[in-house]
């Protein structure tokens, strides 16, 4: 990935997935590492709104990051099937509690990109940093990432509770991570890549290259807080 992004003016809206019927689900927004929260809410609509409201203003770019496994790997090799991508150490996509924040993300993913392209009809997306507004000054507008928020990067929850803070840990560690060199914290090469990302703004309806759908994503995992 390049190895800076000037992040002036890009926010970047972070979901931690999980079930709005039980209110498990959080967003997050920042715009720059450090930055005060510019938006933070529990609902999808309203995650919408955020990213809409950053796209409709500006030049910049936005950044949806989801914290879901939203690229899979699919091995040649039969015998390879549901393993680990490399990088996930004890949290496998493919382990219970991965396969099913998975399915949870994909629906609401493909929800909210689905009522972003309503919003801002033309809109034009990657999962690739390369070929985003924000990373180059040309080409897409929103970039899709995946947040990795999980065991010793989990953080402290906040007043608005677990799912809040780890939605806001989310949105800050992507942030960081665009504003400086660094590559992926989980791939699934050597294997192939099937990217979610990809596949849900292509049922969205939002403007991605074909060849994303088999191109690894970038992954930013949550760090444990200095002490």
């Amino acid at each position: 990935m390049p190895g800076f992004v000037n992040m002036r003016g890009v926010r970047v809206v972070a979901v931690d997935v999980g079930s709005v019927r039980t209110g498990a689900f959080a967003w997050a927004a920042v715009e720059g590492p450090g930055e005060a929260l510019v938006g933070y809410g529990s609902d999808p609509a309203t995650a919408v709104e955020a990213v809409t409201a950053a796209l409709a203003g500006g030049t910049a770019g936005a950044v949806l990051a989801l914290e879901a496994p939203m690229c899979v790997p699919v091995p040649e090799d039969w015998t390879l099937l549901g393993k680990r991508r490399a990088g996930e150490g004890d949290r496998a996509w493919s382990a219970s509690a991965g396969a099913a924040v998975l399915g949870t993300g994909l629906v609401q993913g493909a929800w909210m990109l689905s009522e972003l392209g309503r919003a801002l009809p033309g809109l034009s997306a990657t999962t690739q940093v390369g070929r985003w507004r924000g990373g180059t000054g040309t080409g897409a507008r929103l970039l899709l990432v995946e947040a990795f928020v999980s065991g010793a990067g989990k953080p402290v929850a906040t007043a608005l509770g677990q799912h809040a803070a780890d939605a806001e840990a989310a949105a800050r560690v992507v942030a960081e991570r665009l504003t400086g060199a660094g590559d992926s914290d989980v791939e699934c090469a050597p294997q192939r890549a099937f990217n979610l990302l990809a596949a849900q703004a292509r049922w969205a309806g939002l403007d991605i290259a074909d060849d994303e759908l088999a191109l690894d994503v970038l992954v930013v995992r949550a760090r444990p807080a200095a002490r």
